[in-house]
């Protein structure tokens, strides 16, 4: 419901695209969801690793939400919109209309999903070069950066596509192009997913290299040669087909957009911990990681000097918080994961059928089974014998090898809903324990972090927070604000409305803690032994590999 406060109040709209939905919230200068809604899209499959969207399905979704959330609402009262979006890649022709990026044709299907790999050869030719810029993705790009999407784009679809393109926009800098007009790109998306650099901008003789020239003849302008940072404002804010569109005013502040996992950080990395009795307070924000848990993890640390960490992209300059360093690990499935094992069991149909008779989601149902199990032992406990490695699509970071396969040891012949709980359980561990594996690449490097603040859809489970908790041995911090990536998106907004004078500034006053969990430290002797076992799985899987590569 809409707050009933007559005295005028300064609101924000944060619109949030993600992999399967768009989601908007109008946000009040203090950082609270005042309203909130949300709208699937489409995502095509047409073949093994090739993920597909429709730009015009997405903006269309991003009007509805957002003409649900000022439904109402005293108008002059919204001061500034705010985007952020998956890292995905957007074609259209030099009129701005959509170009198919598939062999069928299909024009409305011109978005690449970031998480689509049909550009693995392309991405390994490019890491062969050991161009310098690789440097800033960790020594190795992934196949869900633009560069090889592109290189696939001119080597797959040149007469149709490439030929024809006008522009290729990271989703987020498409949003903001569309609510103003203005083809002006994020500082964030450029450089976190196109080899931008703050300092130098674009490198010609990488592009040369990889076989992408044709993009520097032009001057960059199909991908982007005017750059903003995050929360600045984005021309002269709405236009009025936008504002029609959005059921705002014409001329709202609009800012410079954020990839959605950016938007989390910045929604809950800084906000004050005074009184939580935290290791981070008094600490500077450097001693924090922002980890956004949704169909993938994002993992987001930053630093006052540049911190190179292997398999860890980054580090990007002033890509989330302006004047630091950002390093970004990540796992490309994790809430996908948890639900493609859990679905996938023969036992699913009865926890199905249990869960909507006790009227519980199916994980809160399955929290509440693994309790009924456990007898006398910590929950955790009951995989002792059950163990994953959960790269079942590649590994982003810290070994960045996306041939990496899934990996279970332990199973029985048992088929029942037990069973079912403590694959689930196994699963959400080994996504912990591969946090871990990416926390620990990073301090060997030279962060000194002891607060995990996590966000996203993900962090509504108790279980996978708590098993972050007890597997790392940090305190995990949980927004107030279950919706902290809407909130960043807001975040954005305040700032291009003038309203606050920085980022650090918004992001301090609209952030808010909600709960703190405290790992278990009578576990860790247990949770040792799980790393040391799920580590010697990954030697395990290289081993056979190389094996049979002999044959």
């Amino acid at each position: 419901m809409h707050s009933k406060k007559k005295t005028p109040v300064k609101y924000y709209v944060g619109i949030d695209v993600g992999s399967a939905s768009v989601r908007a919230a109008l946000v009040d200068e203090c950082g609270t969801v005042v309203a909130h809604a949300d709208q699937p899209i489409q995502i095509w499959e047409p073949q093994s690793d090739h993920y597909e969207q429709s730009s015009a399905d997405i903006w269309a979704a991003c009007c509805s939400v957002t003409k649900k959330v000022v439904c109402g609402v005293d108008a002059s009262w919204i001061r500034g919109v705010g985007f952020d979006a998956t890292c995905s890649l957007v074609v259209v022709d030099k009129q701005f209309q959509p170009l198919a990026v598939n062999c069928e044709g299909q024009n409305h299907r011109n978005v690449i999903m970031w998480m689509d790999h049909r550009a693995v050869s392309q991405v390994e030719r490019i890491n062969a070069t050991q161009h310098r810029v690789l440097s800033y993705v960790g020594g190795m790009m992934s196949v869900e950066m633009q560069p090889p999407k592109l290189l696939w784009i001119k080597e797959n679809l040149e007469e149709s596509c490439w030929q024809k393109a006008g522009y290729f926009f990271d989703l987020p800098d498409f949003l903001s192009w569309k609510a103003t007009g203005v083809t002006a790109r994020s500082l964030c998306t450029v450089v976190c997913k196109w080899t931008y650099t703050s300092d130098g901008g674009w490198d010609d003789s990488f592009w040369k290299m990889i076989g992408l020239e044709d993009l520097v003849k032009d001057k960059y302008e199909k991908i982007g040669n005017h750059v903003l940072s995050p929360g600045e404002s984005v021309g002269k804010g709405l236009t009025p087909e936008a504002a029609k569109d959005l059921g705002l005013p014409e001329g709202i502040a609009v800012a410079a957009s954020l990839i959605d996992a950016h938007a989390g950080g910045l929604g809950v990395i800084g906000a004050d911990v005074k009184g939580h009795n935290l290791p981070c307070e008094n600490q500077p924000i450097t001693s924090r990681l922002a980890m956004i848990c949704g169909t993938s993890s994002c993992h987001m640390g930053v630093s006052e000097t540049p911190i190179f960490v292997p398999g860890v992209w980054g580090p990007y300059f002033s890509a989330m918080v302006p004047g630091l360093w950002l390093n970004e690990g990540g796992q490309s499935a994790t809430g996908k994961l948890i639900d493609h094992v859990v679905r996938g069991h023969v036992a699913f149909p009865e926890l199905q059928s249990k869960a909507a008779a006790s009227a519980h989601s199916i994980y809160t149902y399955l929290n509440s089974h693994l309790d009924l199990i456990k007898k006398s032992l910590p929950v955790g406990f009951l995989t002792v014998d059950l163990h994953v490695w959960p790269d079942f699509h590649g590994n982003r970071s810290p070994l960045t090898d996306l041939t990496l396969k899934g990996m279970v040891v332990g199973l029985t012949l048992s088929r029942g809903l037990d069973e079912l709980a403590l694959i689930y359980l196994a699963t959400i561990q080994a996504i912990a324990l591969g946090t871990r594996h990416i926390l620990e690449t990073m301090e060997a490097s030279g962060h000194h972090i002891n607060t995990l603040f996590l966000c996203g859809g993900l962090s509504k489970n108790p279980l996978f927070v708590q098993m972050h908790a007890d597997i790392t041995g940090k305190p995990v911090v949980l927004s107030k604000e279950v919706e902290s990536v809407l909130v960043g998106a807001a975040i954005l907004g305040a700032c291009a409305s003038g309203d606050f004078a920085s980022i650090q500034e918004a992001m301090a006053k609209m952030g808010k803690i909600g709960r703190v969990v405290q790992p278990k430290h009578e576990h860790k002797r247990f949770y040792d032994k799980k790393y040391e076992v799920f580590l010697k799985l990954v030697e395990h899987q290289r081993e056979y590999r190389s094996i049979m590569n002999s044959f």
